[in-house]
């Protein structure tokens, strides 16, 4: 992520932190941002925000695509 994108992500969740509800979907585990936002003061502040009142659903079992995914014609 550029310093901007970094810094537009935590102006969202902080704008929407504590009064709107807001949904996150990733396939990055939870205790991977740090490295992924690569700015610690940054990854903090949002993963402070985001650790309040959160529902962390993960997914588990195999991918629905592989299962579906065809490699006959290869």
């Amino acid at each position: 992520m550029s310093e901007t994108e970094k810094s537009i992500l935590f102006d969202i969740i902080e704008d929407r932190s504590g009064t709107l509800s807001t949904i996150i979907v990733g396939q990055r585990p939870y205790n991977d941002w740090h490295g992924f936002i690569d700015n610690p003061v940054i990854a903090d502040a949002i993963l402070d925000r985001q650790s309040r009142d959160r529902h962390h659903i993960k997914l588990r079992g195999e991918s629905l695509r592989r299962r579906e995914a065809s490699f006959d014609g290869l």
